[in-house]
């Protein structure tokens, strides 16, 4: 595989499986998510039911008809003055991460949350996990915070940082 042969696309309902085993390996074997339990199709459906509710995307990378990876944004916080503010998520299959594949499905997330005039975007990443800061740092997110031990997995306590981005948008926000 090569960058090249990598296609970003809307994800579909039908790429939901291959989703699902990604977000499940990151639970079962990383600390990118801070749970315990793998989920299931029926909960990955819910939440793919409610991201198009919400008007957010969903992206996957896809190689050789083959999801590869995926990314989206979300509520920051669910009241109304955070409206402009959204956390985004990136994950990739493990066989296909440090391959290049994470900087191909921020750009679209961007893109995205510049159409909704949106302005600031959160990631939330396990302070180890130095490819996927560096990854947002690459595209202009700076550590704003950093949270000591409120994590407890794999038998450690976990530290938590945020990263930020702020966006131009939007031309003119309103408090309605």
């Amino acid at each position: 595989m090569t960058i090249s042969d990598i296609i970003i696309r809307p994800a579909t309902e039908s790429d939901l499986p291959e989703i699902l085993t990604i977000y499940n390996d990151a639970i079962i074997n990383t600390t990118a998510v801070y749970n315990y339990t793998p989920h299931t199709l029926a909960m990955r459906k819910e939440w793919f039911d409610q991201k198009m509710a919400d008007g957010f995307p969903v992206f996957v990378a896809e190689s050789n008809n083959e999801v590869i990876g995926f990314s989206t944004f979300g509520l920051f916080r669910a009241w109304a003055a955070y409206k402009y503010t959204i956390e985004s998520s990136v994950y990739i299959s493990p066989e296909h991460r440090n391959k290049g594949v994470g900087k191909l499905l921020i750009p679209p997330l961007l893109e995205q949350a510049r159409i909704m005039q949106l302005h600031t975007l959160v990631a939330g990443i396990d302070a180890s996990n130095i490819a996927s800061i560096k990854l947002h740092e690459h595209f202009g997110f700076s550590e704003v915070a950093h949270f000591k031990e409120v994590g407890y997995k794999f038998g450690k306590w976990l530290d938590l940082i945020f990263l930020q981005l702020i966006l131009e948008t939007p031309e003119h926000p309103t408090e309605q």
